[in-house]
């Protein structure tokens, strides 16, 4: 065999015929390729294997926890302070900067692996012809002309081109959406079929669920449908969450304007004061490291992982910290419809007879639901039709699927369709042994797409059909009229999403042993029935839960656009009519961001459609969260601002990529994982509601006293314990705070909105100059009374202390009475942070070594006394500001 470049695969496989293919590729269908051939390939193409994502070193990640603007400030304060030999201030500096990188760096999440899942899910061996020999050979050897064999139970190892077939049916959920098998065939197809339409095409990765086939290789490694989502998935880069702009932008904002703050109090000092260069640096020093809240990195990583805890007691896992901010903030949930929105378990809903409709009640392969007619009620201990059960008969004797009951719950062997038509017979009180004893199969043709039926014969001459209703009719005596009603129930059923399957009997005379074509002219229709793959209930009550609070539920599915339509309106979507992929194609990005407003429900999407109608949404200013379970989700669940992947059913691909697994597949969880997001944030909130005061105190009495030309209240030293202490253990208290009232009550919060909003930025203000009054009157009082300048700064260091103490209680809620029921109890852990304070600030006055790395000393009972009534004039005078915020009917800040 001469030597050829194969050429890569074009779009068009589907369309060519098998001599064409086989042309382009040049191997014998007789011989396959050679092994020198094979060779040259493999040399030329490369191994079908997809290149694995280069993993981000310990080091640097490490590193990136450094990479904030308020660390840089703090190290260039430790410099300083270095240059001035305060060893003891530049060493507490250096150990607080690196605590926080700590916690943060074991706090993390591990590495992204999407790519690495995609590759795990190609086959790792494959039946190919070469040399006019069927060898086994490893997938990664496979190249572009090889043939290969399928068989039941087999994974696709590339992307093939069929060339024959035999009752094929390959399991494509997971590149497609598709929630049934598809059967395939390899005759030449139209050149604009989606993907999930093109039947003569076995895509790399996917299941052979039932059958065999031989193909032609045309695509491998990153070339195939599944590498191309790799591939995406790699280039895909992943957003930053909400919280994560905000405190971007806060710290940026923060550092300027201690910058700006420390540059004119320098200036004044030196120019208007006239101190000297070092107590300058000192002073200024110290104003940087009280404004900078260092604790904050670790607090907000603390009430995130306690939140992660919790939602993982809550089938929820988290795998980026931000994630669990960022599901709060969502305003459009896309979700996947196979297997996330819906059961992925086919199910009969439908009945059909000639005289009447019956519903089929239940859900998946539990065999538990009651049968009724559509129009009325059935009586207490009315029996079932004869017609009805004949019906059912059929459907447990024209079928190959077996239930199996396994640690409480029914797993299906075989066919999901027949899975469904067996579930249906037991609902309607048969079993399967009693059945099948009594009427033994003698002869059978199985299904093939060629003539869209499957019939039985049994002992006795029992025959019966089940199949395409159109194929089935054809087959039974029927007059016109009875045909067209027929039609027009056909019609109906589908426009439900339905699909239909009609089924026939019939006697036979004498003992036949062998079923052939001919014998199935002339059966009588039992009836029809409609199947689907049904909504989970609770995603309908999830859905609901979702849009009262504001948040708009999308579905977008490979499925066919008249089944996700009737999918949609049984999930109670606002918007139902569908866009398919089809007419996203033909909309540019400008009218796309537009269609996405007005629709709810997406059909026949590709990874590409799923991708472009994300990045849509969010043009639009949206935050999207994207729930996916099948390596076809992967690139839309990396590009969506938080991805939730299904932990059960879902792919590694999927689960990869994702931010969030849900451990129980059911889209519930989101609604449960969306109210502890909101939690989440508010906790956060709560914490720099009650942090920022503490650091403007801090930063407020050094600025008055500069500016007054006397002693500083407080040590450069003395500030970073407050800060890191005695902050960061009160502030401990906020991540274990339950929900506010409404919680899932309002919209989301805009995703521009400010982290500091103008009522909280008030309350910041207000108890900023209630910390600096008392604490600058203690500090001034103890100087009075003939104290030392170290008991006087203890004293101020104790008020502050104290003073955030009293404070912790009027945080725990926004406007509500820090006395109400949930001030009191809800959280055992705020009393016993209070408890851990009190005793360090004692071992902070009273301890030796403390007093002599702080320049701290005891105090006595008067000091106390009125270090704890300024503490209870706080609290007081923070309840009087929230009883006026709740007097004019504000409920959160």
């Amino acid at each position: 065999m001469r030597h050829h470049d194969p050429p890569h695969a074009p779009p068009t496989w589907h369309t060519l015929s098998k001599q064409q293919v086989l042309q382009q590729l040049t191997v014998d269908p007789t011989q396959g390729l050679t092994e020198a051939e094979a060779a040259s390939r493999l040399h030329q193409q490369g191994a079908n294997t997809l290149p694995r994502a280069k993993a981000r070193p310990a080091w640097l990640r490490l590193l990136l926890h450094f990479h904030n603007p308020l660390i840089y400030v703090l190290l260039a304060a430790a410099v300083l302070t270095l240059l001035l030999r305060d060893f003891v201030d530049a060493g507490v500096i250096l150990a607080v900067i690196l605590i926080n990188a700590l916690i943060g760096y074991t706090q993390e999440g591990k590495a992204e692996q999407a790519l690495a899942a995609v590759s795990a899910m190609l086959a790792s061996e494959a039946t190919v012809l070469r040399q006019g020999g069927k060898r086994k050979i490893p997938a990664s050897q496979l190249v572009p002309g090889d043939l290969v064999w399928l068989e039941s139970g087999d994974k696709v190892p590339a992307d093939l081109r069929l060339l024959r077939t035999h009752q094929l049916h390959i399991s494509e959920a997971a590149l497609t959406g598709e929630s049934l098998p598809v059967s395939k065939q390899s005759e030449p197809l139209a050149a604009h079929l989606p993907l999930a339409e093109r039947s003569n095409m076995a895509y790399s990765g996917t299941l052979v669920s039932r059958g065999q086939g031989m193909g032609v290789v045309v695509a491998t490694a990153s070339q195939t449908e599944i590498g191309r989502i790799g591939i995406m998935v790699g280039e895909v880069v992943a957003l930053s969450t909400p919280l994560t702009r905000r405190l971007d932008h806060f710290a940026r904002l923060i550092t300027l304007v201690i910058l700006l703050v420390g540059a004119l109090v320098f200036v004044y000092g030196y120019w208007v004061r006239g101190m000297s260069v070092d107590i300058l640096f000192q002073a200024v020093v110290g104003l940087a490291v009280a404004a900078i809240p260092e604790g904050l990195p670790a607090i907000v990583t603390i009430v995130l992982a306690i939140g992660t805890r919790i939602m993982a007691g809550k089938q929820a896992i988290v795998r980026r910290l931000p994630a669990v901010e960022s599901l709060g903030s969502v305003t459009i949930i896309c979700s996947d419809k196979t297997g996330t929105l819906t059961c992925n378990e086919m199910t009969v809903v439908r009945a059909m007879l000639w005289e009447e409709t019956w519903r089929v009640a239940g859900v998946g392969y539990t065999p538990v639901g009651a049968l009724s007619p559509l129009t009325r009620e059935r009586e207490v201990g009315e029996p079932l039709p004869a017609a009805i059960t004949a019906l059912a008969q059929c459907a447990l004797l024209c079928n190959d699927a077996h239930l199996l009951a396994h640690e409480g719950e029914w797993q299906l062997a075989g066919d999901p369709t027949e899975g469904a038509l067996l579930v249906f017979a037991l609902k309607a009180g048969l079993t399967v042994e009693h059945d099948q004893q009594a009427h033994p199969s003698v002869d059978l043709i199985p299904f093939e797409s060629e003539h869209q039926y499957m019939a039985t014969l049994h002992q006795g001459g029992l025959l019966l059909l089940k199949g395409a209703p159109e194929r089935v009719m054809a087959l039974c005596q029927m007059s016109q009229q009875q045909h067209a009603q027929w039609q027009v129930r056909i019609e109906q059923a589908a426009s439900q999403g339905e699909r239909v399957l009609a089924l026939a009997a019939a006697q036979l005379d004498g003992a036949s042993c062998q079923l052939t074509p001919d014998m199935l002219q002339g059966m009588t229709l039992l009836g029809m029935v409609g199947m689907v793959d049904p909504p989970r209930e609770d995603a309908v009550h999830a859905i609901a839960e979702c849009q009262r609070a504001g948040i708009r539920v999308k579905m977008i599915t490979g499925d066919h656009g008249a089944t996700a339509e009737a999918i949609g309106r049984q999930l109670g979507l606002l918007a139902c009519t569908p866009t398919t992929g089809g007419e996203m194609d033909t909309l540019d990005p400008a009218a796309l961001a537009e269609r996405v407003r007005h629709c709810d429900v997406y059909a026949r999407a590709s990874p590409e459609h799923k991708l472009r109608l994300i990045m849509a949404m969010q043009a639009n200013g949206e935050l999207v969260a994207m729930t996916g379970d099948g390596v076809n989700d992967a690139p839309a669940l990396k590009m969506a601002d938080i991805g939730v992947a299904m932990g059960h059913k879902g792919t590694d691909a999927a689960r990869e990529a994702s931010d969030l697994v849900l451990t129980d597949d059911h889209f519930a969880t989101i609604a449960r994982a969306v109210r502890e997001g909101r939690v989440v944030f508010d906790n956060i909130k709560k914490s720099l509601l009650f942090i920022l005061p503490t650091n403007g105190g801090q930063a407020g009495v050094l600025l008055l006293a500069i500016l007054a030309g006397v002693a500083m209240p407080i040590t450069a030293a003395q500030i970073l314990w407050i800060n890191m202490v005695t902050a960061v253990t009160l502030a401990l208290a906020f991540a274990f705070e339950p929900a506010e009232p409404g919680v899932m009550d309002h919209p989301p919060r805009p995703a521009g909105q400010s982290l500091i909003t103008p009522i909280l930025a008030a309350r910041i203000a207000f108890v900023t100059l209630l910390m600096i009054a008392v604490t600058f009157a203690v500090f001034e009082w103890e100087l009075a009374r003939g104290s030392s300048l170290e008991q006087a700064r203890t004293a101020a260091v104790n008020m502050l202390a104290l003073g955030e103490l009293a404070y912790l209680f009027n945080v725990r809620n926004f406007t509500a009475p820090a006395w109400g029921r949930g001030g009191r109890r809800g959280n055992p852990v705020a009393i016993w942070v209070c408890l851990i304070l009190v005793m360090l600030q004692l071992l902070f006055t009273y301890l030796p070594l403390m007093q002599q790395v702080f320049h701290s000393e005891g105090l006595d009972v008067t000091s106390w006394g009125l270090i704890l009534l300024f503490s209870v004039l706080i609290f007081l005078l923070v309840e009087c500001e929230k009883a006026c915020w709740r007097w004019r009917q504000v409920t959160r800040i």
